[in-house]
Parts: C-alpha cells; sequence; structure tokens
C-alpha cells in the first residue's frame, strides 16, 4: 500500500528504450510534440486579447459552457499517472489496481452533491471566496492560500520532473535545459493567455487523451476479436499470480486501516484540490456548473474503463514481445520485475507492440501536453492565490486596483514558473510519489473541512475554522513526513515513525473535530454575527441570487 503513489506517479518518462533507439519513434513524438506547442501557442495568442481583466484571467469571464468545463476538468484531473500509473497497477495487480481508480473517481458525486453549486454561487475567483464570505477575511485567505500553495508545490514538483524526464528522452537535451522549457511554456500560456488559454490547452490535451486511451484500448481489443473473456483468459494464463489477477482486496486486506485512509484522502481530497474547485468559476452559473461535474465523471470514468482494458491487455500481449524485458540467462521473462523502464511503462511498450512508432510517438506526445495542461492549471490556481487572496485581500485589504491585480498575478505566474523550474532541478534524482498522496491528504485535511463546514453548518466560525484548518495542514504534512514514505524511503532512517504512510484517518476526523471543537467554544460577538449571517448564505447558496455573474467580451 505504501507505494500506491510510487505507482501512480510520472517519474521517469514516458518513453521506452525501443522508443530511444529507433529515430522512427522519436521523430514520430517529436512532430506530434511541435504541432501541440505551435497549436497550443496560438491559443495563447487568441486568449491574450480577450484577457482584460481580472475576470478574463481567473475564470475566462465565466465565458465557459458545462460541456468544455467538463472536458477541461477532466484535462486537469487526468495527469500523465492516471494513464501510466493506473494502468501498470492494473498490469501488476489485476483487479486490486481498479479500486484505486474508483478511489480516484469517488470523489465526483461528492464535489457534485456538497460542493459545485453553491461554490459557483458564493464564490467569484476561487474556493477562498466562499470560505470567506461570511468569516473573516484575513484568516480565511491566508489558510486558504498557505494549503492551496502547498498543494500547488508539491504537484508542481512531480510535473515538472515527468516533463523533464520526458523532453531527455524525446530530444537528447540536458534535463536542466528540459525543465527550463517546460517552465517557460507554462509561464507563456498562464501569463498571457489566463484562464482561456489555459482551460482550451485541457480541452485539447482531454481530447487527445481520451483518443489516444481509446484508440489504445481498441487495438488491444481487437486481437482478441473483441472479446474482453479471451483477454482475460489469456492475461489470467500467463500472469505470475494465476487466477488472483481477478481477486479483488489483496493489497486493501493487507493494511486496512492505511487502505480506508487512502479511501478518505482520494474520496475527500478532490473536493479540496484549489486548481479543481477554481474551474466552476469559469461557468455562468450554477446549473452550468453542475453539468460541468457530471460531463467530466462521465469523462473520467470512461477513461479509468480503458485503463482496466489496457492493463490487462498488457499483460496478455507483452509477454509475447520480449525485446520489453531484461531477459534472464535462459532467455525467461519477468513479467513484473523484468520489464524495461518499470511497471510505469506498460501502456508505453503496449503502445509500440499493438499500434508501431506512429502510437507510441502519438501517446508520448499527448503524455506531454498533459503535464503542461496540469502545469499551467497549478500555476493559474497559484497565481490567484498570491493575487487575489494574500495581496488584493489581506495586504491591500480589498483596495487594490484592476490593474493592479492583473500585474501581481502575472507576476506571481513568473513567480511560480521559475519555483517550479527550480524545484523540478533540485528533485530530479528523488523519489517524489509520496507528494501526490500529501497533495490529496492535504486538500482533504485542511481545504475540505473548512469549505464544508463554512457553508453547511451555521455553527461555523472563523476561530473554528482558522484552528482547524491549519491543525488538519499541520497534521497531514508531519504524518507524512514521519511515515515511511519520507522518514526511510527519503531521509534514510531505519524505521518509520508514523504506523502506516497515509494520514487521511487522523487528520481529516481531527479537523472536522477541532473546527466543531473551537467553534463551540466561540462566543465572541465576532462569532454571533457570522451564524446571524449564515441565513444569507444559505439563500445565496441555494438559489444563486446576487451571485456575481462574469460577462464575456
Amino acid at each position: 500500500m505504501k507505494k500506491l503513489f510510487a505507482s501512480c506517479m510520472l517519474l521517469v518518462a514516458p518513453c521506452s528504450p525501443a522508443m530511444a533507439a529507433t529515430g522512427q519513434a522519436n521523430m514520430s513524438a517529436i512532430v506530434m510534440f511541435l504541432v501541440f506547442i505551435v497549436g497550443t501557442m496560438m491559443i495563447t495568442y487568441w486568449a491574450a486579447r480577450r484577457t482584460r481583466t481580472t475576470s478574463d484571467f481567473y475564470t475566462a469571464g465565466g465565458s465557459i459552457t458545462g460541456f468544455q468545463n467538463g472536458l477541461a476538468i477532466a484535462g486537469d484531473y487526468l495527469s500523465a499517472a492516471s494513464f501510466l500509473g493506473i494502468a501498470g497497477m492494473v498490469y501488476v495487480s489485476g483487479f486490486d489496481g481498479m479500486i484505486y481508480a474508483i478511489g480516484f473517481l469517488f470523489g465526483w458525486p461528492v464535489v457534485m452533491f456538497l460542493i459545485a453549486e453553491r461554490l459557483r454561487n458564493l464564490g467569484r475567483y476561487n474556493f477562498a471566496d466562499v470560505t470567506s464570505y461570511r468569516l473573516k477575511q484575513t484568516p480565511m485567505r491566508v489558510l486558504a492560500a498557505s494549503a492551496s500553495l502547498l498543494i500547488i508545490a508539491l504537484y508542481l514538483i512531480a510535473q515538472m520532473v515527468g516533463a523533464g524526464k520526458l523532453i531527455v528522452l524525446l530530444f537528447g537535451l540536458n534535463y536542466n535545459v528540459a525543465v527550463v522549457i517546460v517552465g517557460s511554456l507554462m509561464m507563456i500560456y498562464v501569463t498571457f493567455g489566463g484562464m482561456t488559454a489555459t482551460t482550451w490547452v485541457q480541452i485539447i490535451k482531454a481530447v487527445l487523451m481520451l483518443f489516444g486511451a481509446t484508440l489504445l484500448a481498441f487495438l488491444v481489443l481487437a486481437l482478441f476479436k473483441f472479446s474482453p473473456d479471451a483477454m482475460l483468459a489469456e492475461a489470467v494464463r500467463v500472469h505470475p499470480t494465476g487466477v488472483e489477477i481477478m481477486a479483488p482486496g489483496s493489497q486493501v486486506s493487507s493494511n486496512p486501516l492505511n487502505a480506508l485512509s487512502l479511501g478518505l484522502g482520494l474520496a475527500f481530497g478532490t473536493a479540496g484540490l484549489p486548481h479543481i474547485l477554481m474551474r466552476f468559476f469559469t461557468v455562468s452559473n450554477a446549473k452550468e456548473a453542475r453539468r460541468s461535474v457530471i460531463y467530466a465523471s462521465s469523462f473520467i470514468g470512461y477513461f479509468y474503463l480503458l485503463t482496466f482494458i489496457i492493463g490487462f491487455g498488457a499483460v496478455a500481449l507483452l509477454v509475447r514481445h520480449p525485446e520489453y524485458f531484461h531477459t534472464g540467462p535462459n532467455g525467461q521473462i519477468d513479467l513484473i520485475n523484468g520489464l524495461i523502464g518499470g511497471t510505469n511503462m506498460v501502456a508505453v511498450h503496449l503502445s509500440n507492440a499493438v499500434g508501431g512508432s506512429l502510437l507510441l510517438g502519438f501517446l508520448a506526445a499527448v503524455t506531454f501536453a498533459t503535464i503542461v495542461a496540469v502545469v499551467a492549471g497549478l500555476a493559474l490556481a497559484g497565481a490567484a492565490a498570491i493575487s487575489h487572496d494574500l495581496y488584493a485581500n489581506v495586504f491591500a485589504r480589498g483596495r487594490a486596483t484592476e490593474a493592479q491585480q492583473m500585474r501581481i498575478s502575472r507576476l506571481s505566474t513568473i513567480m511560480l514558473g521559475v519555483l517550479a523550474i527550480l524545484l523540478g532541478i533540485l528533485f530530479e534524482n528523488q523519489n517524489v510519489a509520496f507528494m501526490v498522496g500529501l497533495a490529496f491528504a492535504i486538500a482533504a485535511s485542511a481545504n475540505f473541512p473548512v469549505l464544508v463546514l463554512s457553508i453547511a453548518w451555521r455553527g461555523c466560525t472563523t476561530r473554528g475554522a482558522t484552528i482547524g484548518g491549519f491543525l488538519g495542514l499541520a497534521t497531514a504534512t508531519i504524518w507524512v513526513v514521519l511515515s515511511s514514505t519520507v522518514w526511510v524511503d527519503v531521509l534514510g532512517f531505519a524505521k518509520a515513525i508514523a504506523p502506516f504512510p497515509n494520514p487521511g484517518i487522523v487528520s481529516i476526523p481531527l479537523a472536522f473535530f477541532s473546527i466543531w471543537l473551537f467553534s463551540v467554544l466561540d462566543n465572541s460577538a465576532q462569532a454571533k454575527r457570522e451564524r446571524h449571517a449564515f441565513d444569507a448564505l444559505m439563500v445565496r447558496s441555494e438559489t444563486g441570487l446576487g451571485a456575481t455573474v462574469a460577462v464575456a467580451h
């Protein structure tokens, strides 16, 4: 279980030795990579002409439809780890791998029924607008910005390392140069195009990812005459564990507390990820926000079904290709440990096996597009936290002009880009997989409890939300640092202090309990005014009366 996110993260480039060794495969990837760059630069130029105000920069002026936003959310959510990592987990663990895919998907009903509509009705640019609707601006925005920037930094490190390694293998460039290229592209998209450019980059990436995975799954099933039964029977026959590959629950039963903790983090972390929540302000009203979730859930669920076919198809087919394995002295193949590049590479090897160098190059380019789109979304959320939350509402106390906010937003994007480049270089040879788990845990422990209780419980006060949110943030962070994932694997100590890696089972209830306890004990005049303001919040959150509607140019 502690290696879950190691399997789900893009720690090495999605490029097989076969790709590196054949100029044709590399050329296919390079051409498609350049086509993507040129196309997205044209979109950025078009978007830059439409980005004049902070509303345009942060939320595309509310001009995105529910369908478009659903695709963009899917593009934000379906990182390279989803494609490579989940397929690799199915390849190794069989049906067990799908449990984690379901865990990632489970967070969307939470978003739809608890968050999406109220978020759009109450907020303007990001979820900190919602938590500070009736609570004090300064502590709420400082808390939101602190958690959001930490989550964004963790995601940025993982994505930058993966993208840098990918470009190294595509172009043969120095790793540091590759990371600078990725960071520079992200800064261009966000600084000039804002949310409009970022949204369309994410839409294009989502379409490419869904098309590529669909094509790969189609080609796999075609080899078995479109019979899933035949594919699964062959996978059972060749897999080292035999029929156990179809038995769910072995990894869960090995450490139930950690499994439950992981499930809580995945389920509630989605509803606290700042770059995901920010997307609900790009639509015109709550109805379109709900439609966004429905479309996003459909696209994401469909994608994870494809990873099921890809993972089991890789088990059944790759054994026929010894060139993808480190073979033993007698030519024997270790299906799990002998795969060149590790199990994260199963989808890449499979694409070469069933579609040749052209499909391999396409999927490599799509993986790069995936990383750039996710990085752009993260940078935009970070810029909003710095400019809108910290500068405009904490330091300037609401007196910042549109021009000042736009200038700070663009400067923030450049700062985040430079930070991402530096972190990508610093963590080049480090195991950064734990950062994904920590990001979800922080989102579930700090952002989610404060967001839910501030809009759903009359008794929630600023004191309770601030103390509970920071306790959840600190507990999740310290727990992961003291777990085997960091304490042993990264820092090199002999034994972990925390009993299991995922903190959600401790940090999430602690955050909720702390918010409740310190809110109940708060009898200040400020707390009474905040409780009295709950009625107005409920009316607006349920009806949308008075909600800010940005008008597109």
